[in-house]
């Protein structure tokens, strides 16, 4: 273990652990609904233009109200999730629901539907700002509030954390500091999880990917849903076959405003099925991964 802040470029090399995933499972399959909308920088909120970097608005660089960008969000909220959480409950799939605070004091009912649900917690900070433009005492005090609102409007802390647009220097210790953390996702750097060590306590990182995710329909990476499920099959495929001797994990990133829309979600409906017909992966909510591993494959001493 080195200290978090040390890059790695080794890793575990040519010889990754046995993750040895529940009931032998070739792959751990985790899906992340990223719920957002009302977290996003706003005019009305005192931000000085409308985000719409990951809207079919584009990256609109005019400061100022975007109306049009601020109802593409609203579509997220009021229509996508609905779209995309009817699809793991008819099925009967997990899933982690990646949340900022705000976006859950905005949207109660898809909190209240959140706490039935077979889907965990991670928060995705208290709503999308620059962590890295932040005060020490700034951050603290987002980790704080977004974890008050995480046991207000879902009734348990988040399980892990993961910022909107990457961690600040501080961003590690003060999850350590704040503790109740199983886990953070502010890495892209492994397809396993592993363990760093922040301030002499071990700290564990499941890592994310903006690979095997739907944000790529916004940035030219797909353009049908057959762009979409192709990808994650690929991937899926890949990874499962390299899981006979060396099994590993898969993050999907899901939007509701961007794979909520029928023409997409019709492609994530299509790998939904054709993954719950492998019955050697594990598809499993991400706290599952972490606890898990952390009963697995405890920190060395």
């Amino acid at each position: 273990m080195s200290d978090h802040l040390d890059r790695d470029f080794a890793g575990y090399g040519a010889h990754p652990p046995d993750p040895q995933w529940p009931s032998g499972a070739r792959l751990a399959l985790n899906f992340v609904i990223n719920v957002e909308e009302g977290g996003e920088p706003s005019v009305p909120d005192g931000d000085p233009a409308t985000e719409a970097s990951l809207t079919e608005a584009g990256g609109d660089p005019m400061p100022g109200r975007n109306l049009a960008a601020e109802t593409m969000f609203e579509y997220g909220s009021r229509v996508g999730f609905w779209r995309i959480a009817r699809l793991f409950t008819e099925r009967g799939l997990p899933a982690t629901a990646m949340a900022c605070g705000l976006a859950l004091e905005r949207n109660p009912q898809i909190a209240a539907f959140l706490r039935e649900a077979d889907f965990d917690g991670c928060a995705h900070g208290w709503r999308w700002e620059h962590h890295r433009l932040l005060s020490r005492e700034e951050e603290r005090t987002r980790i704080a509030r977004t974890v008050a609102a995480f046991r207000r409007h879902l009734g348990a802390p988040p399980a892990g954390w993961y910022c909107r647009y990457g961690p600040s220097l501080n961003t590690r210790s003060l999850l350590v500091e704040h503790g109740g953390f199983l886990y953070d996702s502010d890495a892209y750097n492994d397809e396993l999880p592993y363990w760093t060590t922040v301030g002499g306590h071990p700290h564990l990182v499941v890592p994310y990917s903006l690979v095997t995710n739907d944000a790529k329909f916004i940035r030219g990476g797909y353009s049908t849903a057959e762009d979409f499920f192709v990808n994650l099959k690929d991937a899926f495929d890949w990874l499962r076959a390299e899981g006979a001797s060396r099994p590993k994990m898969m993050s999907v990133g899901l939007h509701l405003r961007v794979a909520g829309h029928p023409g997409r979600a019709a492609g994530l409906a299509r790998f939904l099925d054709y993954a719950a017909r492998h019955d050697d992966v594990w598809i499993c909510r991400r706290d599952a991964i972490a606890r898990h591993w952390r009963t697995t494959h405890p920190p060395a001493t």
